[in-house]
């Protein structure tokens, strides 16, 4: 009920700006809004956040590029250092207000997990905001989009692997259905002729158990740890540098780190900014749409 009750407020209040904003402006205004999950991290924010911002604007000069952040904890500890970051509720309020028509939301999530089913339910709300608001797929949405970033990865660290020597490539995990992503991708590595590539997550599966009986069946001395995530934040610098680091060398590992966000290499940003261009082409089925045109197209 407080739901409903906050959308109507804000329904009202949209009518009243955006009334006042036709008056002097009737065309359609669109816009690209990046989301991301954040970091507290300057350097892998500019690496990462910033690049692909700035990417977007460049292969999207015709639309108004802004963007918003989803961790509140993340929000609140920038805001304290004087660094304003908007959620993905409050830039889009900003953009109605401001007469913008056609928005399109792309956020730089790794895989369909929470974060990403939160992002859709908060554009949900927006909805009647807006004449169109259609969302982007995160990185890993297709089997295409998996086998791209396994071909990606397998060459930028091809120098780590060889005899003796593994790379671990670390994603954070989650509790929903969408954590299969990561075994999926361990599993391509092998596939695709990469055996001495293998994925785990910090708080899913694989695990560091798993992880660790595969590098001690392969018989490596070698380990290069390298966060499977857009941002080298606080999980690839604790966690990873950290604890994963620590543990598998008192299981007799040389281990070295590659402190790296996915968000770095230009390859991955384009994957995420072709989802853009093909959003943008035509707007993504929904699970229901696309059963339902599956069914019709064999009766």
């Amino acid at each position: 009920m407080k739901k409903i009750l906050l959308i109507l407020l804000m329904i009202l209040n949209f009518s009243i700006t955006s009334s006042a904003s036709n008056e002097s402006n009737d065309s359609d205004k669109t816009a690209l809004l990046m989301v991301h999950f954040g970091t507290t991290f300057d350097d892998t924010r500019a690496a990462t956040i910033d690049a692909i911002n700035e990417k977007a604007k460049d292969e999207f000069p015709e639309m108004k590029v802004v963007e918003a952040y989803t961790s509140r904890i993340i929000i609140s500890r920038l805001a304290k250092r004087g660094i304003v970051k908007p959620t993905p509720r409050e830039a889009l309020l900003k953009l109605a207000a401001e007469g913008y028509t056609h928005v399109f939301i792309q956020s730089t999530n790794v895989i369909d997990g929470i974060e990403a089913e939160s992002l859709r339910n908060e554009a949900d709300y927006m909805v009647p905001f807006f004449k169109d608001l259609r969302i982007g797929r995160p990185l890993l949405y297709s089997t295409e989009d998996c086998l791209n970033v396994e071909k990606i990865l397998a060459e930028r660290y091809s120098s780590s692997k060889g005899k003796n020597s593994a790379v671990v490539l670390i994603g954070h995990g989650t509790e929903t259905p969408a954590n299969a992503i990561y075994s999926q991708m361990d599993y391509m590595f092998g596939a695709e002729g990469n055996h001495d590539f293998h994925v785990a997550t910090v708080e899913g599966y694989p695990t560091f158990g798993t992880t660790l009986a595969k590098l001690r069946s392969s018989k490596v001395k070698n380990v290069t740890l390298v966060p499977f995530m857009f941002v080298a934040g606080d999980h690839a610098r604790n966690d990873i540098a950290g604890d994963w680091k620590e543990d598998l060398e008192k299981e007799g590992f040389k281990v070295s780190v590659i402190i790296e966000g996915l968000g770095q290499i230009p390859a991955i940003q384009d994957i995420y900014i072709q989802h853009i261009k093909d959003g943008l082409k035509e707007r993504p089925l929904t699970p229901v749409e696309r059963k339902a045109a599956f069914i019709k197209e064999n009766l």
